[in-house]
C-alpha cells in the first residue's frame, strides 16, 4: 500500500501522484510504503533512485539499525516491536532536504498514528521531512517503554516466586533474558544512530529541532540502562535460584546420610544374626529377638539424639 502526502505553496496535499512530487511547486513530500508489492518495490529503485545497496537492505530483512549517508540521501533503519508478540519489524527511511519515504512490509500502528499526526496538523508550515522523522523515530522509541516495564515487572515476579519452588521459573527467566537480548541489539544501535546523527555535519538539524532529537536520544540512554538493570536483576535471581536449588540438595543429602549412618549399625547386626551358622548360642536364647531388637531401637535413637544435638535437623 502506497499513500503520499505532500505540501504544495503553502497548503497539505494528499494522494499527490508519484510524477508530480517533482514538479516545482511541491516543497516536500513523504510516501509511505507499507506492505508492498512488487511493482512498489521497484519504485525506490527506479522512480525515486536510490542507492542499490540501501534498496536491497529493504528487502532483505532484518537489518541492524544504522545510518548510511549517500550523495543525495539518507538511508535509516530503525525496527518497531509488537507489545504482544515482541515480533520485530524493520523500518526503513529515506530522507533529504526535502523528501521522507519510509518503507516496511507490515502495517505498523506507530505510522500510522505519525500519518495522522501530519493529516491533522492545521498548519502546514509546522510540518517537514525533518519534523516527520522525529516523529517516527520519537514514537517507535516510545514504544519501547512498555515493553520494558512489563518485562521489570515479569521478572520481580518471578522473585518473588523464588521460594515457591516453581519447577517452570528458570525456563521463564531464560525466556526474559533471551527478549532482553533482542531488545538490547535494538536499543543499542538505536542509541549510537541517534548519536552520530546528532554529530554529522552532513544531516541539516536546527538548534531548535536539534533539542528534540536530543530527548530522543535521552530516551534510549534511559531505556539501555534499564534494560541493563533489568538483566542485572535476572543474572541476581538465576544465581539465587542455583544457589536455593544447591541449598535444597545439601538438606536432601544431608536427610539421607543421617537416614544411612543410623541403618548401617543396624544392618550390622541384623547381617550377623542372619548367617546360617550350625551353632550360634544366641540363636536358643528365648528373649534373644526382643534383646537384639531393643538393642537396635537403643542404637538408632541415640544416634538420632546425637545428630539432633549436633544440629543436623535444624532447617536454617
Amino acid at each position: 500500500m502506497l499513500r503520499v502526502i505532500a505540501k504544495r505553496e503553502k497548503e497539505l496535499v494528499f494522494d499527490v501522484p508519484l510524477e508530480q512530487l517533482k514538479d516545482p511547486d511541491i516543497k516536500w513530500y513523504w510516501v509511505d510504503i507499507s506492505e508492498p508489492d512488487a511493482e512498489e518495490e521497484k519504485l525506490l529503485l527506479e522512480f525515486f533512485q536510490f542507492h542499490p545497496l540501501a534498496v536491497e537492505d529493504c528487502l532483505n530483512e532484518l537489518q541492524r539499525p544504522k545510518l548510511e549517508y549517500y550523495d543525495d540521501h539518507q538511508f535509516l533503519v530503525v525496527h518497531a516491536i509488537d507489545e504482544q508478540t515482541m515480533k520485530t519489524d524493520e523500518v526503513d527511511i529515506f530522507f533529504g532536504s526535502n523528501f521522507v519515504v519510509s518503507f516496511h512490509l507490515a502495517k505498523l500502528k506507530e505510522l500510522d498514528f505519525v500519518w495522522n499526526y501530519v493529516v491533522n496538523t492545521k498548519k502546514a508550515d509546522q510540518i517537514n521531512p525533518m519534523q516527520i522523522l522525529y516523529k517516527i523515530m520519537d514514537k517507535l522509541v516510545d514504544s519501547y517503554f512498555p515493553i520494558l516495564h512489563n518485562m521489570e515487572d515479569a521478572v520481580i515476579a518471578l522473585d518473588d516466586e523464588l521460594e515457591l519452588e516453581k519447577p517452570k521459573l528458570i525456563n521463564e527467566l531464560f525466556d526474559i533474558r533471551a527478549e532482553l537480548l533482542r531488545l538490547r541489539k535494538t536499543i543499542v544501535p538505536m542509541r549510537e544512530l541517534l548519536y552520530r546523527m546528532l554529530e554529522s555535519k552532513r544531516i541539516t538539524i536546527s538548534d531548535k529541532r536539534k533539542a528534540y532529537f536530543q530527548d530522543i536520544y535521552d530516551h534510549l540512554i534511559k531505556l539501555a540502562e534499564t534494560l541493563d538493570s533489568i538483566r542485572e536483576m535476572t543474572s541476581d535471581i538465576r544465581d539465587n535460584y542455583i544457589s536455593l536449588s544447591s541449598h535444597r540438595m545439601n538438606t536432601i543429602m544431608k536427610t539421607l546420610t543421617v537416614i544411612t549412618t543410623i541403618f548401617m549399625p543396624l544392618t550390622f547386626i541384623a547381617g550377623i544374626y542372619g548367617m546360617n551358622f550350625a551353632h550360634m548360642p544366641e540363636l536358643n536364647y528365648r528373649y534373644g529377638y526382643f534383646a537384639a531388637v531393643g538393642f537396635m531401637v537403643l542404637i538408632g535413637a541415640s544416634m538420632f539424639w546425637w545428630f539432633k544435638r549436633k544440629g543436623w535437623f535444624d532447617q536454617k
